[in-house]
């Protein structure tokens, strides 16, 4: 059984599953122009009948054109047929002819496949403030309708398309019972950069064959997001597209899911469990990332405290750049502890690195740098705080800050 926040869960990883192992689902890939490299730049998913829909989206008050046409699809009936999906322009800031060319991406794509527009989601991920390149987009749009399959290499082609500046495709997917039926829950995801709580430049995209409403499964989506993707940062920047969107095609034959259903928790579960993989991908992932970086913060006077507390620290360029050179300069942390607005009793706090602990009850405890610079090498490095408040605890997750971040972003666009 795979292992969740805290306790055991009720489902299991399947090691080779993908985005369409849940049953009704397809999906692929192609260049078709958008980038510069010939590595697939247009993607899609696609549901046999149509699925329950939820989606979260960018806090950034510049929303891109694709969010705003997807909340149109997602708001008329709570269903979806398909996303469809391009990287290498993120469609944002482009005024009217933006949302003119969302809407017919939407358009050509239902027409490709022989759905209604309103059951199309729209996504996008790239450069801002260029207009896309619609004949690519239209031939892509052609010749990927031919391409969609619910194979794992149709689920490679679409994790290859959707990704920017990304390293490593993010993939994942775990099983589970419900009313005596297998349940597959998988997503994918892209993010690397111009990431921040409150969503980043990422997209995430989940599957499943449970059935559930569209209700439901925004209210469990919600909540995930806020305790995963919204937990990870890797420059403190939210992007203009970031999009999460899922969809149920009911396949599974549960009856549907509602809190009063027996599995609603195991389900629940396992819809974090694959948020939070892929949010810790995006954050090891993160443009010129040599660590992951994991805040566990404890004894909270509430949860919201410790969300605030830890997002702060995982934000912080200092805390970040000390990873990066293995120095164990715990006065960073509780500088950033201290500055998260959040009630802290300065005589009761506990930090430590790995099991190294650097201070206790507010006061220095002597260390071995040595060991603590071996600890700091690592590929992943956990930072413990504990306040001795109360019963709040969040976790966060980001990576150190390395010359590589500046070079990327300092030549994105070029």
């Amino acid at each position: 059984m795979a292992q969740g926040i805290g306790q055991p869960a009720a489902f299991e990883a399947v090691a080779d599953g993908h985005i369409t192992t849940p049953r009704g689902f397809q999906a692929g890939g192609l260049h078709c122009g958008l980038k510069k490299t010939t590595r697939h730049d247009l993607g899609a998913i696609i549901c046999e009948v149509p699925a329950s829909a939820a989606g979260v989206y960018t806090t950034n008050v510049f929303q891109a054109a694709p969010i705003r046409v997807t909340k149109d699809s997602i708001g008329e009936e709570g269903l979806l047929r398909g996303v469809i999906v391009n990287s290498g322009n993120a469609n944002a800031c482009t005024g009217e002819q933006g949302d003119a060319d969302a809407y017919e991406m939407r358009a050509k794509f239902a027409e490709a496949i022989g759905v209604p527009a309103a059951h199309i989601a729209v996504a996008s991920t790239g450069v801002i403030g260029e207009n896309l390149k619609m004949d690519c987009v239209r031939d892509g749009i052609g010749r990927l309708s031919t391409k969609l399959a619910d194979g794992a290499q149709g689920a490679a082609d679409f994790n290859q398309a959707i990704l920017t500046t990304d390293l490593v495709e993010k993939a994942v997917c775990v099983r589970l019972e419900l009313d005596g039926q297998v349940v597959h829950i998988a997503g994918a995801a892209k993010g690397s950069g111009m990431i921040h709580p409150n969503m980043a430049t990422m997209l995430g995209f989940v599957t499943t064959d449970a059935a559930i409403g569209s209700e439901e499964l925004t209210q469990l989506l919600r909540r995930a997001t806020d305790l995963t993707f919204n937990m990870i940062t890797v420059d403190g920047d939210t992007s203009t597209n970031d999009m999460l969107v899922a969809m149920a095609s009911g396949l599974a034959g549960n009856t549907a899911l509602t809190p009063a259903h027996a599995g609603w928790d195991a389900f629940a579960a396992g819809l974090r469990y694959v948020c939070e993989v892929l949010a810790k991908a995006i954050a090891r992932d993160g443009e010129g990332a040599t660590k992951l970086v994991e805040v566990q913060v404890r004894g909270a006077v509430s949860d919201d405290a410790a969300q605030a507390i830890a997002k702060t620290v995982i934000g912080s360029s200092l805390v970040k750049s000390a990873v990066f050179g293995a120095d164990a300069n715990w006065g960073r942390i509780i500088a950033a502890v201290g500055r998260a607005g959040q009630p802290v009793n300065p005589n009761t706090v506990d930090i430590r690195l790995g099991d190294i602990v650097t201070l206790e009850q507010s006061r220095p405890i002597g260390f071995d740098e040595d060991a603590a610079l071996e600890y700091l090498k690592g590929d992943t490095v956990v930072i413990g705080v504990d306040l001795h408040m109360g019963e709040g605890a969040a976790t966060a997750w980001g990576c150190d800050l390395t010359y590589d971040y500046v070079r990327i972003n300092a030549a994105y666009r070029t």
